[in-house]
């Protein structure tokens, strides 16, 4: 999106920011794929409100930390349980400052959000409902969530400006989202600098790490010999492991790329061998085709059971498969994301490890996007033989269908 490279478009992006300007924040191709308007709250104008709410959705959000949201007793406007949002935006109840007249003016909407900013605004200076909508910021920031609500935050700590934002999404002359070159030519039109997040992520990564090495001991294996390397998030404190193999350092430099798994937990089909998933399957055939090329490493990140929704909903969501729903449906019914895996914490370990260049095994499109936007370049996908039977037949089927995974099986 941007003609400058990463390090500079951040470094525009938070001298704008700084100076009380505004700027364009694009997202992947395969997430979003739009761009948003960002500017500090604390600096905003009753102009900018305006410019704000020509050019985008008009839904003005104001992204902040986790402890300013809690500061301001504001409550999430669905529980996270029950957060179905395709990404989780976490949206808290709208608000209006009570000095505010209607709340939905341009003038009335800048007081609310300058307001936000403000270390001495209380609680019960807030009407409920109103016309902003403050989002609750994940801890970590880009490194933990690719989103537009971590990267406003996450830029205006880096201007030296109160975390508190105003954000929105950038629509076309004819309602419809702004992309690609249509969000290059309102930046250029308006002399707005335009970062990727993925630009933030490799600047983040490049200047700090959320994850800590903590052990490496061999790990002999019915694959080989690898060495078996703990990590802890400093985020939360959970702990993910490596299992690598040669020098997968000088292979994530090479054009080829290094061989890499990132696997997600699945105490049941991991450990407990469960035929109603294909996850022990997979577990084993990277590490094989990793034993196999010599080097690689395999990723496995604690926390993503169920696709993030943890163990007893999984199986909660198994009951309701019992009873005719889907892989899917089973996690909607509950009130729960489809998907809610993040791999921010994957790809600080990768590059830890000195990999940056990787072919991906994986049979899922979205985490070779995932990975490309944590700051990472996924060179190809590596596709796993699908370990199909009865038992897992129509679980299979609808990742195929409904969430797009590629797999040798016929529709």
């Amino acid at each position: 999106m941007s003609d400058v490279n990463g390090t500079e478009a951040v470094q525009r992006a938070v001298d704008a920011l700084a100076a009380g300007g505004m700027v364009v924040v694009v997202d992947d191709a395969d997430r979003e794929d739009e761009g948003d308007l960002v500017v500090a709250a604390d600096s905003v104008t009753e102009e900018q409100i305006a410019f704000m709410v020509r050019h985008t959705t008009g839904i003005l959000c104001a992204p902040m930390p986790g402890s300013r949201v809690d500061e301001l007793r504001l409550p999430q406007m669905v529980s996270t349980g029950a957060n179905t949002d395709n990404h989780g935006t976490a949206f808290t109840v709208s608000v209006d400052h009570v000095d505010t007249g209607t709340g939905v003016s341009a003038a009335d909407r800048r007081l609310t959000a300058a307001a936000l900013a403000r270390s001495d605004l209380r609680p019960e200076q807030l009407r409920r409902p109103g016309h902003v909508f403050p989002l609750r910021a994940r801890d970590g920031g880009v490194l933990a969530r690719c989103g537009h609500t971590e990267a406003a935050v996450d830029l205006l700590s880096l201007a030296g400006r109160e975390p508190v934002g105003v954000i929105s999404e950038i629509v076309a002359a004819d309602g419809s989202m702004a992309r690609g070159a249509s969000l290059r030519r309102f930046a250029v039109e308006h002399r707005l600098p335009v970062l990727s997040i993925a630009d933030l992520v490799r600047f983040r990564q490049t200047t700090e790490s959320s994850v800590a090495h903590l052990a490496t001991a061999a790990m002999p294996t019915a694959f080989g010999e690898f060495r078996a390397m703990a990590y802890r998030s400093t985020l939360d404190d959970s702990e993910h492991l490596a299992m690598v193999l040669g020098d997968v350092a000088s292979a994530g430099r090479s054009e080829q790329g290094a061989l890499v798994r990132v696997h997600s937990e699945c105490l049941t089909g991991d450990i407990l061998g469960s035929l109603r998933c294909d996850c022990g399957s997979q577990l084993e055939q990277a590490l094989r085709a990793i034993a196999d090329e010599g080097c690689g490493v395999l990723v496995y990140l604690r926390g993503h059971e169920g696709r993030g929704i943890g163990l007893a909903h999984k199986i909660r969501a198994y009951a309701l498969q019992e009873d005719g729903l889907d892989t899917v449906e089973g996690n909607t019914a509950q009130g729960l994301p489809v998907d809610s895996r993040h791999y921010g914490l994957g790809a600080q370990i990768l590059a830890d490890l000195g990999v940056h260049r990787l072919r991906l095994i994986t049979n899922n499109p979205a985490k070779c996007a995932g990975l490309d936007g944590d700051g990472l370049q996924v060179v190809s996908r590596v596709s796993l033989p699908t370990a199909a039977h009865p038992q897992n037949m129509r679980y299979l089927r609808t990742k195929q269908t409904r969430m797009g995974h590629h797999l040798d099986i016929a529709r």
